[in-house]
């Protein structure tokens, strides 16, 4: 008999697949500001205390540097760090130890010693957080050698995408955007799962490659239903991982759609779309029947009150106007 699917929000595929870890492997914890007994400042955490203990689910003081450094330490004493960092723009504080320690200890030390470490953190806007709690910094991060970096967007890849990063030996970086948290979905087999490196593709389609992650995928998907009524037939990929970028898929699906609009909640310059947008051109360039189109956020610190901050990131009708204006799509 067929067992029915679980229905799970985001937050809870999280909490689910960090209890799993906890469970079968003792090495496993989980650390970082009020991880423990507060529940977690986005409420993943709720509950692991109680079941785990203070040894295993621990609260830091407010400091990312000492933590994630702290964290290392022990990965290469052995044991697989889970390290919540409360938002990417706090990161920042910890930058030293993710790139300068993190990501480079098995280069410099001739492959001797490997940082199984996995630092979690919350990312983007929509939350009237203000400017220094709403940043989409991935592309920083993904700009570095020696990490690997995650942008879960769907219920199941919050739920499964944990354990496939605690197997990695080298850090990983997971980005879990804020307003994914509430959603819900029902969780698809763990087996049909693809790899954490592989992009999907979420809807196929024959005009164009709508490329998207995390929270913007969404609205990718939402904007390929609309340009559906209007006779455009939109792919949509979700790129899952940035770091390494599943160039395959990417490569594939625009020798398909001869078209690609990049979707990304960092700013344009020097962003994530500018990377997949130079990976197209070089890689793709002969595949091409239009230029590479990307819609990012505006080039303003995310602004506090709602009107402005909607203002300032991409939205769907700014999905639909890239692509209508496309040479050749209509």
């Amino acid at each position: 008999m067929t067992k029915p699917a679980q229905t799970l929000s985001y937050r809870e595929a999280v909490r689910e697949a960090l209890r799993e870890a906890m469970e079968q492997d003792p090495t496993v914890f989980l650390m970082g500001e009020d991880v423990g007994r507060y529940g977690g400042c986005y409420a993943v955490s709720k509950g692991l205390i109680d079941q785990f203990g203070e040894e295993r689910v621990i609260d830091t003081p407010l400091c990312e540097s000492g933590f994630v450094g702290a964290g290392i330490g022990a990965a290469l004493g052995g044991m697989r760090p889970i390290i919540e960092v409360m938002t990417v723009n706090f990161s920042l504080l910890a930058l030293d130890q993710i790139v300068n320690n993190a990501a480079t200890i098995r280069h410099m030390s001739g492959g001797q010693f490997s940082v199984p470490l996995v630092v979690r953190m919350a990312s983007g806007a929509g939350r009237q957080l203000a400017a220094q709690h709403s940043h989409s910094l991935e592309c920083w991060y993904a700009h570095v050698p020696g990490l690997k970096v995650l942008t879960p967007a769907t219920v199941s890849d919050a739920r499964y995408m944990l354990q496939m990063a605690l197997n990695d030996p080298d850090p990983v970086i997971i980005f879990e955007h804020v307003m994914l948290y509430n959603i819900e979905d029902q969780l698809i087999p763990r087996e049909k799962t693809p790899p954490m490196e592989q992009a999907v593709i979420r809807k196929t389609g024959k005009d164009l490659s709508l490329i998207a992650y995390g929270g913007t995928l969404a609205k990718a998907q939402q904007a390929a239903e609309t340009l559906l009524k209007e006779g455009i037939d939109a792919e949509v990929i979700d790129l899952r991982c940035l770091r390494p970028l599943d160039k395959k898929t990417l490569l594939e699906s625009l020798s398909r759609t001869h078209r690609a609009v990049i979707i990304d909640e960092s700013w344009k310059t020097g962003g994530m779309a500018a990377e997949i947008s130079a990976l197209l051109m070089e890689e793709g360039f002969w595949q091409l029947d239009a230029p590479v189109t990307r819609v990012c956020s505006q080039e303003v610190p995310i602004p506090y009150p709602e009107h402005l901050e909607q203002a300032a990131l991409p939205q769907v009708e700014d999905i639909l106007e890239a692509v209508r204006q496309l040479p050749g799509i209509v």
